[in-house]
């Protein structure tokens, strides 16, 4: 069964108005999204080939150098799924988006790799 990279997405903007808000509605949103995220992670485990994981701060290596870069890549996760439509029906009203303040989650076929059968997952 084909494989999938699922892109998790946020605009600075969005990452900037939540950190903005006081830290009690963080926490509020937080405590609503996590057990909604941990929800889906379990309702989707069969589908769920490598967790993946959230990242951070970017930088973009070049012919010109080493830099600092911004991008709206945020996380990601890799699925198992007949076709690409199947995979992104898993995501829907998917809390990254419903709850947190992520923009969507993008999804790409691996058109080589990864290399999941041989312990990397």
């Amino acid at each position: 069964m084909p494989y999938f990279l699922a892109v998790y997405t946020m605009s600075p903007e969005n990452l900037a108005r939540f950190y903005a808000l006081p830290k009690a509605e963080q926490e509020r949103i937080d405590a609503t999204g996590l057990p909604l995220w941990t929800d889906w992670e379990q309702r989707h485990a069969s589908a769920l080939a490598n967790h993946g994981g959230m990242v951070g701060k970017t930088l973009r290596v070049t012919g010109d150098g080493i830099g600092p870069h911004s991008n709206q890549f945020c996380g990601y996760v890799i699925v198992e799924a007949e076709t690409i439509e199947a995979a992104a029906q898993l995501f829907r009203d998917h809390p990254h988006f419903s709850v947190f303040p992520g923009d969507g989650v993008d999804i790409m076929p691996f058109l080589a790799g990864p290399d999941l059968g041989s312990g990397g997952a």
